[in-house]
């Protein structure tokens, strides 16, 4: 009878490792939002690309983005960019500070060493258009 018990326990102990092994790998592969999230060039809106490629090399990757009224960009992150802004509009942006509303002007400029997600989209009355400049290391 002792055999039999010490049996079941390796089974359960075996049984026990191996789901916490599983479930500390769907954890482990859920924190790396890049590897679920799309990235600026292959997130659209509603299965409409944004973005295109104006200039990709070894160094970097240009794109320009355009937004019409309405318009916006799904829910994606950012590798680290440069951006200018060639004609501005106002936006909605969500990202995990919340949700606000920002006039973006043109001429604007901006820098991100990465952005997690975020989702924008065009609430103004005119098309904007961005140029992003992502280094590649």
């Amino acid at each position: 009878m002792a055999m039999v018990l010490k049996a079941s326990q390796k089974l359960f102990v075996f049984l026990n490792i191996k789901t916490f092994l599983v479930l500390g790998l769907f954890l482990l592969n859920s924190c790396n939002t890049e590897d679920k999230l799309p990235d600026p060039l292959e997130a659209g809106w509603e299965g409409k690309k944004v973005c295109k490629i104006l200039e990709e090399n070894s160094s970097i990757r240009v794109l320009e983005c355009t937004f019409p009224p309405g318009i916006g960009h799904e829910k994606h992150f950012h590798a680290e960019h440069f951006g200018y802004t060639l004609a501005g509009s106002k936006f909605r942006i969500t990202d995990d500070k919340g949700t606000r509303e920002v006039n973006v002007p043109t001429g604007y400029n901006f820098y991100n060493k990465n952005i997690d997600w975020h989702e924008v989209q065009n609430i103004g009355d005119s098309t904007a258009v961005f140029l992003i400049v992502e280094p590649k290391n």
